[in-house]
C-alpha cells in the first residue's frame, strides 16, 4: 500500500481507502464476508474508511465499529456522512440550509454516528450533499466550529453531487472545509478543470469516489443485467444509462494492458493523478480488497495509456436517476 498526505491534516492515509456504502445497502451484501473483507483490507495497511449513517441505517458503520474496536492499537481514520434532513439526493438548488443541515440536526446525527462507531470523536464528519450557497447564511460555519472547539469531530468535509465538482470550489477557498469528496473516474474527468486546483491551492484532501462509475469500468456488465428490487443501482443503471455506458465501456476495452483489467486501469487512472489524497472504492468481498490493493502497488499508469484515456471523458448533466 501506498500512501499519501491527508491535505492539511497531515494525515498519512492509505492512497486505496474504503468505500462502504455496499455493505451497508447493496444486496448481496453478507456481513460475515463484509467483516472478513475489512480484517484482510486492515492487514494490507488500509486505514482510511468511509460510510455513513444512511448506508443501511447506520449498519455500514457499525461494521467498521467491530473492525475499530478488534484494531485499537491501529490509527484507523473514520469518516461518517450527515444526511440531509430532507432526504434529497442530490440537494436541490435554492433549498435553504436550514431544511438540510439545521444545527440541531446536525448534532443529533453526529451523536448517533458516534453511537454507531463505538466513539467519542469523529475523524472526519462530512455533509452527506451540498450546495456552495449554503454559505452564505453563516450557520454551518458556526456550527462546524463549535463541533471543532469541543473536540467532538476532528476534520469537517462535503461530499459533492453527482456531476457537480464546480459546486463545491466556494467553501473549498473560503477555507471552510478540509476534505472535498468527489466523484472521479476515467468518465467524469471534469473536478480536474477547477476543483483539483482549488483543493491543491488550499491544502484541501480529496476524496475520489466512484472510481469504477458505480461497478460499469469493471467490466461485467450486459444489456441484460438485472438487479434484485431495492438494489440502488437498479435506479442508476435505468436502460438510458445502461446503454450509453455499456458502449463507452466497450469503446475502452482495446485500451486495457496486457496481463490487467478493466478495474486495475480504472483504479490507477485515479491513483496517477497526485492530486487525489484517497480513493474509496467499495469493497465488500476479499476479492475486491486484494485486487484494488494490488493496483496501488502497481503504481501510476503509463503517460501514454493516460492520455489516451483522456478522450473517454464522458461530460454528464444531472438527472432524476443520477442521485
Amino acid at each position: 500500500m501506498r500512501f499519501r498526505t491527508f491535505g492539511r491534516l497531515g494525515w498519512r492515509v492509505g492512497e486505496v481507502g474504503y468505500g462502504m456504502w455496499g455493505m451497508g445497502g447493496w444486496s448481496g451484501s453478507d456481513d460475515k464476508e463484509s467483516i472478513a473483507s475489512l480484517e484482510l483490507a486492515a492487514s494490507k495497511g488500509v486505514n482510511f474508511y468511509d460510510t455513513a449513517q444512511a448506508y443501511g441505517d447506520g449498519r455500514s458503520e457499525q461494521l467498521l465499529a467491530r473492525l475499530m474496536a478488534r484494531h485499537s492499537g491501529m490509527r484507523i481514520y473514520n469518516a461518517t456522512k450527515v444526511p440531509p434532513k430532507n432526504r434529497q439526493w442530490p440537494s436541490r438548488k435554492g433549498v435553504p440550509v436550514g431544511q438540510v443541515f439545521p444545527r440541531t440536526y446536525v448534532r443529533e446525527y453526529l451523536d448517533i454516528s458516534c453511537s454507531n462507531l463505538g466513539v467519542d470523536t469523529i475523524d472526519l464528519l462530512q455533509l452527506h450533499v451540498w450546495q456552495d450557497d449554503w454559505l452564505d447564511s453563516g450557520e454551518l460555519q458556526r456550527t462546524v466550529a463549535e463541533l471543532k472547539r469541543e473536540g467532538a469531530i476532528r476534520a469537517f468535509g462535503i461530499s459533492l453531487n453527482r456531476w457537480e465538482p464546480w459546486n463545491g470550489i466556494k467553501a473549498v477557498r473560503a477555507g471552510f472545509v478540509d476534505s472535498v469528496q468527489v466523484v472521479y473516474n476515467i468518465f467524469d474527468q471534469a473536478p480536474e478543470d477547477e476543483l483539483f486546483a482549488a483543493c491543491r491551492e488550499n491544502n484541501v484532501a480529496v476524496i475520489a469516489r466512484v472510481p469504477f462509475d458505480e461497478g460499469s469500468l469493471i467490466g461485467n456488465l450486459t444489456l441484460d443485467t438485472t438487479w434484485l428490487e431495492g438494489d440502488w443501482r437498479a435506479t442508476y443503471f435505468v436502460p438510458e444509462n445502461l446503454a450509453a455506458t455499456i458502449a463507452r465501456v466497450d469503446a475502452i476495452r482495446p485500451l486495457v494492458p496486457e496481463g490487467s483489467t478493466m478495474a486495475e486501469m480504472a483504479l490507477r487512472f485515479v491513483l496517477s493523478n497526485p492530486d487525489v489524497s484517497t480513493v474509496i472504492p467499495g469493497m465488500r468481498k476479499m476479492d475486491n480488497v486484494e485486487a484494488n490493493v494490488a493496483a496501488s502497488a502497481a503504481g501510476p499508469l503509463p503517460t501514454d495509456l493516460i492520455a489516451q484515456l483522456r478522450a473517454h471523458r464522458w461530460d454528464r448533466e444531472p438527472t432524476d436517476w443520477s442521485q
